[in-house]
């Protein structure tokens, strides 16, 4: 496992989230009351990117078809809300964070 730059602390404001592309993966970095959390931008429902959704306290809702996550563990929290569900969505990777001089740094495998 290394750590792989991700980005600057500030580039995430508290209560946001934003895509980067890292390691050939595609993560969304999200700030929970000042803490910086990672995890993989694909809805595992449908391949929705989450970090277009709507983040609320740390449960994001993909935009696709509402799926909820909790993006500090990854777990699903309620399946697709919207149009026909084409099978549930399932818990979805996170990353260990590291913060190392103002860098956010995750742990890729």
């Amino acid at each position: 496992m290394s750590l792989v730059e991700l980005a600057q602390v500030d580039e995430v404001p508290k209560g946001t989230m934003k895509s980067f592309l890292v390691g050939g993966r595609v993560v969304c970095g999200s700030n929970i009351d000042g803490k910086l959390c990672a995890i993989n931008d694909v809805c595992t429902h449908a391949g929705g990117e989450l970090s277009k959704g709507e983040l609320e306290g740390k449960v994001i809702t993909c935009p696709n078809h509402g799926a909820k996550l909790d993006v500090t563990t990854g777990k699903c929290i309620a399946g697709p809300q919207i149009g026909l569900p084409r099978g549930n969505a399932k818990d979805e990777t996170v990353f260990e964070v590291e913060i190392e001089d103002n860098r956010t740094k995750i742990a890729m495998v």
